[in-house]
């Protein structure tokens, strides 16, 4: 279980990253983050493991925040 910050990118539609909610930004590398554009908050929450996420597995968004500290939501791929 963890406070998780979701940001949105102000430059692609549905590119969101998830952060430690206590770290916020900080470690994302700046050049993910030039690319994101502004990041705009959008939601803090508890992220559990069973938790029902739209677009991202729940537990693989954990493993990231606690591999890398954040995780990144690409945009769903269009066919």
């Amino acid at each position: 279980m963890m406070e998780v910050s979701v940001y949105k990118s102000s430059l692609r539609e549905y590119l969101y990253v998830y952060v430690p909610k206590a770290q916020g930004l900080t470690q994302v590398p700046p050049a993910l983050l030039q690319q994101f554009g502004d990041a705009e908050a959008v939601l803090n929450m508890t992220l559990t493991p069973d938790k029902v996420l739209a677009r991202a597995d729940a537990l693989a968004v954990l493993t990231a925040l606690e591999d890398k500290g954040y995780y990144l939501q690409m945009p769903p791929v269009e066919s």
